[in-house]
């Protein structure tokens, strides 16, 4: 089957500066954008720079926008979009640009050197090991399904447009805590303070792109944010939650 003559237009250019630059290239039955992409790069811009690794959606390595969307390109197929149009292929905004479609993404590593790791309470049972129940497997389970490719991230306006990056956390790191708070073996108690005051989680006004451009599918918002702001709120205001702290010598969060 013929492929479609189709142009994409590919940022090119570093942190100094740059632009969209043209490919006029042929689009054939079932590739996708990351397809194109490493056509483009062999057959006409060789020094084109691209991240990826799996091909597979499940490494996260190849993040970028496509018309303006921040996706997989690799999971993106070309029939979903209007070929008659110049396809946009640009780097995440919300990061800074190394080359091309490569961004820097080592700040979301330092964010999450901060959290609180996971901190097992006594085990509860005879024989010396943890009961739990599989509805909380299943709950916590959702969270481990995050691939890392930060689209979340990149979509999030608070990040994106606000550039708040010293004082918020992210949805990804959202839902990383999530994972540890709503384990029903853990037993950290100051990660709700964090959220608060350093994390930065009440910047958060839930519009739910995060969740619209996960490419796992994962309830960020109405499973993992909603429920961590509900936590903060009863243990930061709650009187009596705060009279339980008080006698337990809880820190207040």
């Amino acid at each position: 089957m013929a492929g479609k003559k189709t142009t994409f237009e590919v940022y090119r250019g570093d942190a100094k500066g740059g632009a969209r630059q043209s490919y006029e290239t042929e689009v054939g039955e079932g590739m996708v954008v990351l397809d194109v992409l490493h056509q483009i790069q062999r057959e006409q811009a060789p020094d084109l720079a691209i991240r990826w690794n799996c091909k597979a959606g499940k490494c996260g390595s190849c993040s970028a926008e496509v018309n303006g969307k921040p996706r997989l390109t690799c999971m993106t197929r070309c029939s979903s979009l209007d070929l008659d149009q110049p396809v946009r292929v640009e780097p995440m905004r919300t990061f800074p640009l190394i080359r091309d479609l490569v961004t820097d993404v080592s700040w979301n590593y330092e964010v999450k050197k901060k959290i609180k790791k996971f901190k097992p309470r006594a085990p509860d049972a005879p024989d010396g090991t943890w009961r739990m129940d599989q509805k909380d497997v299943e709950r916590v389970q959702e969270f481990r399904k995050c691939i890392e490719c930060f689209l979340c991230q990149d979509v999030c306006h608070v990040l994106r447009d606000h550039h708040k990056h010293a004082e918020f956390a992210g949805p990804r790191f959202f839902i990383y805590t999530a994972a540890l708070e709503m384990h029903p073996l853990d037993s950290e108690n100051d990660r709700l303070t964090d959220l608060r005051e350093r994390d930065g989680l009440g910047y958060c006004n839930i519009t739910k792109c995060c969740t619209d451009v996960c490419p796992e599918h994962i309830t960020i918002t109405d499973n993992g944010i909603i429920p961590l702001k509900e936590r903060v709120v009863d243990d930061h205001w709650d009187p009596l939650t705060g009279l339980v702290n008080l006698v337990f010598g809880r820190p207040k969060g």
